[in-house]
């Protein structure tokens, strides 16, 4: 298509959205949101802003009638609406039939066993009581099939005596895999057939909260390892066929097997440092693979890491951020606010991007940022001690 100022809708109107929408406007990009939340933190840059639930069927389809290109940033949409938009003509990325895979758990890990992806070892439940016939499975993870993210609808099963923390819904028991590093890859591809793979990043998550705390750009794995994993990445998005940005979760095992682990169909955690790291974000590479346009160069400037910035614990209120001319004070440091007014314990409220010439000076930087910064609020709870944040 030439090339021309493009209406472009978005389903979500978070975080992801907001940082796509600032990518949008270096090409003039018309960009209209839809999200359920009336102070949602695309509200204030979307060209358009409309109030709805992303479920809605008519809401969704209402919405799609006056963009030339619709996309996700968040995969709880209703994707009979966006079928029937693409029916009635209008270019949706990513299919609406790959959303609702990725939206069940069951039906991801269904499709890695199909098409010898590899995968950790895994069974499917219907209810609470499910889990009980698979003792020789322990010590194991119970997923919800729909509707968890971000460690919600994640349980641990270590032994016998945790079979009530198993969910009494339709879920995935999987295998705990005993791994050295958890990595993730994303990788874009237009409607073309070119495809672009970002480096391994290597992530570090909260160790009760199932939240990437920080990661590490490179992985800190072998070059064999580093294309190992890519390529899996690159299976996984061609046999989908998919077009947009796919970030593809790993589990690289201590015997140096790669599993994948997860899959989201939008921008992801796992891309955030490549603003300022990379020669082009994930969300510009999102732009120009949903508009079928070149993909751009996905090479690291230099090494990177990204802390994410989290409501600390015992906190729920309007938003301070303590410590920002601390953190600020920095080189190579560049902080990132969501825009949510409200603060709770552990809600993603931004990040940082840090930048460094080598690799071993960014584990320092990392701890600094989070001794540094913190996301407060002016009162606290109850449960909250009267310890000082720094």
């Amino acid at each position: 298509m030439a090339f021309k100022q493009i209406r472009l809708g978005i389903l979500g109107g978070g975080q992801l959205g907001k940082m796509l929408i600032q990518a949008a406007a270096d090409w003039n990009v018309y960009v209209k949101v839809l999200d359920p939340a009336p102070d949602a933190p695309c509200r204030s840059l979307a060209s358009e802003f409309v109030c709805g639930a992303l479920t809605d069927y008519q809401t969704v389809v209402n919405f799609g009638q006056d963009v030339d290109i619709i996309t996700i940033e968040i995969e709880n949409v209703n994707t009979k609406a966006l079928e029937t938009l693409q029916a009635q003509g209008k270019t949706v990325y990513p299919d609406p039939k790959l959303i609702s895979l990725i939206q069940d758990k069951r039906l991801q890990k269904q499709f890695y066993k199909a098409h010898d992806i590899p995968t950790a070892p895994f069974v499917l439940t219907e209810k609470r009581t499910d889990v009980r016939l698979y003792a020789d499975m322990l010590p194991a993870v119970h997923k919800l099939g729909k509707e968890g993210y971000d460690g919600r609808g994640v349980q641990k099963i270590n032994t016998s005596a945790d079979w009530e923390k198993a969910f009494d819904a339709p879920g995935v028991l999987e295998k705990q895999i005993d791994f050295e590093k958890e990595l993730a890859v994303m990788v874009a591809r237009n409607h073309s057939g070119q495809m672009e793979a970002f480096p391994v990043v290597e992530m570090v998550f909260h160790p009760e909260h199932n939240l990437v705390e920080y990661l590490f750009a490179p992985a800190d794995i072998s070059a064999d390892l580093a294309r190992k994993a890519q390529t899996i990445a690159e299976q996984v998005v061609k046999t989908m066929g998919f077009v947009g940005l796919l970030a593809v979760e790993m589990f690289l095992t201590k015997d140096g097997e790669i599993l994948v682990n997860e899959v989201a169909p939008r921008p992801h955690n796992s891309g955030h440092h490549t603003i300022e790291a990379n020669y082009t974000s994930q969300y510009q590479q999102l732009l120009r693979a949903i508009f079928n346009l070149p993909l751009g160069d996905t090479a690291a400037r230099c090494p990177a890491a990204m802390v994410n910035l989290l409501g600390e614990p015992g906190y729920t209120g309007e938003a301070v951020y303590k410590g920002m001319e601390k953190v600020l004070g920095l080189s190579g440091v560049y902080v990132h606010l969501y825009g949510k007014t409200i603060t709770k314990p552990f809600r993603k409220m931004g990040h940082v991007t840090i930048l460094a010439d080598t690799t071993e000076e960014l584990p320092q930087k990392v701890a600094l940022v989070k001794q540094r910064l913190k996301i407060i609020s002016n009162k606290k709870s109850a449960a909250q001690s009267s310890e000082v944040i720094q």
